[in-house]
């Protein structure tokens, strides 16, 4: 990775250290998680909606992207939770032996669930066939904690593309200035399918530009949009996926009341959604049926309170009767996984 990446995010990872401790919240369970309506936030609503069903309210937090979401978990009052992409947990797992203000925010920062496959949307008018067309181009990476503003910032920096202008937006404003020509692509990075990405105003012109260089193998895992997937659309588009996951704080130190208070939500809501999943696939969002709660990713610690929520004999203490079905087999998948 290039020295300008490193000091790229390293600059916002000392700003979101002082930001996030002065938006502290009073509430008792909050997740966090990009965007209400993006794939993270309709995710996020289904694990609250566990919740609400077994009395244990757990709130709604949107945020501009992984960074804010991490940094949410780390450092505000009443946030147990946050989905996190894995480009993210990536660079830090890479850098926090050298930099010391990484090192500083992964301190007490644990996995609790892996998620779901997050896709890479390039969106391009025609003339745009492959990645290496945009050397030189103007690019909209999304908004500045946002996982398409460092996912690819990672991946332009793998394959060598030097671009003329980075431009950050919402996805509505980036949509807008492809529109109009100001831009020459738009990057997304989210669960397909991506509900702004099926906007009215991307009319055939444009398309899904392919993802096939082999150096980003080693990076990311090589994935498919299925054809039709949206109305501009034709055909089947391989392209990568970023791993999402929900993560969490380790509590399990009692250290305090608040610890503890917050060391049961984890465990509550980890065994929750392990003894739903079943349900989650059913009636939740469509990205619920690709999750594989196996996939932990190497580098990251479980914390303590998870482990006690994926306990075979913990129980969760609902105020009300939740649903719930025999998911041993995933028990014991984790369980071996823990062990390693």
């Amino acid at each position: 990775m290039r020295f300008g990446t490193l000091k790229l995010i390293g600059l916002a990872l000392i700003g979101a250290l002082g930001s996030q401790v002065a938006s502290a919240q009073e509430a008792e369970r909050h997740i966090m998680a990009a965007g209400a309506g993006s794939t993270q936030g309709l995710i996020a609503e289904d694990i609250a909606g566990l919740g609400d069903r077994c009395g244990l309210p757990l709130s709604v937090v949107a945020s501009k992207g992984a960074l804010e979401s991490f940094f949410g978990v780390r450092n505000r009052h009443n946030t147990q939770f946050g989905i996190v992409d894995g480009d993210l947990l990536n660079y830090l797992s890479s850098y926090k032996g050298q930099n010391a203000d990484v090192k500083e925010a992964v301190q007490g920062m644990r996995i609790m669930l892996p998620l779901f496959d997050a896709e890479v949307h390039v969106l391009a008018p025609d003339n745009i066939s492959t990645l290496q067309d945009l050397r030189g181009k103007r690019i909209g990476v999304g908004e500045k904690d946002s996982t398409a503003y460092l996912t690819s910032q990672l991946m332009f920096d793998i394959l060598r593309i030097p671009v003329a202008e980075r431009v950050t937006g919402t996805t509505d404003e980036m949509i807008e200035l492809l529109r109009q020509g100001e831009i020459d692509a738009m990057i997304r990075v989210a669960g397909a399918p991506v509900a702004a990405l099926a906007d009215k105003r991307i009319d055939s012109t444009f398309h899904l530009v392919p993802i096939t260089d082999e150096l980003l193998r080693a990076s990311y895992k090589t994935v498919t949009i299925p054809a039709g997937m949206y109305p501009y659309q034709r055909t089947a588009v391989q392209t990568v996926a970023v791993k999402t996951l929900l993560m969490t704080y380790e509590y399990g130190t009692g250290k305090n009341a608040y610890y503890n208070s917050s060391c049961k939500a984890v465990s509550d809501v980890t065994s929750l959604i392990v003894d739903n999943i079943d349900e989650l696939r059913r009636t939740g969002h469509p990205k619920w049926k690709d999750v594989d709660l196996t996939e932990i990713p190497k580098g990251w610690e479980i914390g303590m309170c998870v482990r006690k929520g994926l306990d075979p004999n913990y129980k969760v203490s609902c105020s009300q009767a939740a649903s719930s079905s025999d998911n041993s087999e995933y028990l014991n998948l984790l369980g071996e996984r823990l062990k390693k």
